[in-house]
């Protein structure tokens, strides 16, 4: 490796998801330099550089990109201005198409139709006449969701009946909004799936996800799904990555239905419900994506276990103490200082039992 091209890697960002892209670069002997606009974040903590500027400044941008030989980011919503001024020094990457595509629903569920996948059946919301047009077309139940900016259950509000549609759009503040017809579906599958600078595609294996008030509770290995499901899984990640000519780990999200899966949204990065590959893989999503961007060659997404990884969130965190003592059970906790509701504060990794031949 000692021709490798990349030998620092930057990171927009500083949650947990920069703090664990961090770690893995640091096994592979890479430095990483996290910018954010946070004093202190947790990814700061385990990084060799940190830049702590807002992504408007336009010097701090500079100097960070003159520190780096490529740039990627753990969370979608970097200003444009950013993202611009960065692009044209160093190599981005995700590329800029798959962030316009993920940062609304409509254009994302516009983009899932346009490449032969099915999703929920949605209208565009901008006015009033438009919810109330909506609600007709949707129907009930259904979610009015906010096109940008919503993450964990935030930014939505549930309609019982198509009436409700002009009322909640009101309580959403009039912002350009998504309605989404409800998915009568059996269980929710995620696929942590990435594509080389070459175009090689590596995906993980699906896992199953449980969410609680909208936040991801748990991911397990192997999913109760039936190979012909699976296979359509990966088909359908496959033909994501491919349609966006992308480059590094995506996070997606599907439904599993009688009449087959519906693709429910995708994620331009490494992925909370894809934490279980840390402990059931050989090389998990961090380092996947760290040997997208750097260039290297892919890892295996081979499962030597099964797992269930269970989210640390709010006030779970102080259970670690005991959670300790539990000898199946691989911790990782995110050295967040306030514990408040909500919050993703670690997660576990529970081996359950090899994985099946």
């Amino acid at each position: 490796m000692a021709d490798r091209p990349v030998e620092t890697v930057g990171i927009l960002g500083a949650g947990q998801l920069g703090r664990m892209l961090a770690g893995a670069a640091s096994r592979l002997g890479l430095r990483t330099h996290v910018y954010a606009p946070d004093a202190d974040p947790i990814a700061a903590q385990v990084a060799n550089a940190f830049t702590s500027a807002r992504y408007e400044d336009a010097a701090a941008l500079s100097e960070f990109a003159a520190d780096v030989d490529v740039v990627t980011y753990e969370f979608e919503n970097v200003p444009a201005e950013a993202l611009d001024q960065l692009e044209s020094a160093r190599k981005l990457l995700p590329r800029r198409n798959a962030l316009t595509i993920s940062q609304d629903r409509l254009v994302e569920k516009d983009f899932l139709n346009d490449a032969g996948l099915t999703t929920a059946p949605y209208a565009n919301v901008e006015t009033e006449s438009d919810a109330v047009e909506a609600g007709a077309k949707v129907g009930a139940p259904s979610i009015m969701k906010t096109r940008r900016l919503g993450y964990d259950g935030k930014g939505q509000v549930r309609l019982g009946r198509p009436d409700d549609a002009a009322a909640a759009w009101a309580e959403l503040g009039k912002v350009p909004c998504i309605l989404e017809g409800f998915v009568d579906y059996r269980c929710e599958v995620s696929v942590i799936a990435a594509r080389s600078q070459r175009g090689e595609v590596v995906c993980f294996e699906p896992g199953e996800n449980v969410h609680r008030d909208g936040i991801l509770r748990t991911t397990t290995l192997p999913a109760s799904i039936s190979e012909a499901e699976r296979a359509e899984a990966l088909r359908a990640a496959r033909a994501i990555l491919e349609g966006l000519d992308y480059v590094g780990v995506m996070g997606i999200e599907l439904f599993v239905t009688s009449d087959g899966l519906v693709v429910n949204e995708i994620a331009p990065r490494v992925h909370n419900s894809g934490h279980w590959t840390q402990n059931g893989c050989v090389v998990d999503q961090f380092e996947q994506h760290v040997r997208c961007v750097a260039g290297w060659p892919l890892g295996d997404g081979g499962r030597h276990s099964d797992v269930e990884m269970t989210n640390l969130i709010g006030d779970d965190v102080r259970n670690v103490p005991e959670l300790a003592r539990d000898p199946g059970l691989a911790l990782h906790v995110y050295g967040k200082a306030d514990v408040r509701p909500g919050r993703k504060m670690g997660h576990v990794n529970r081996i359950t039992g090899p994985a099946a031949s």
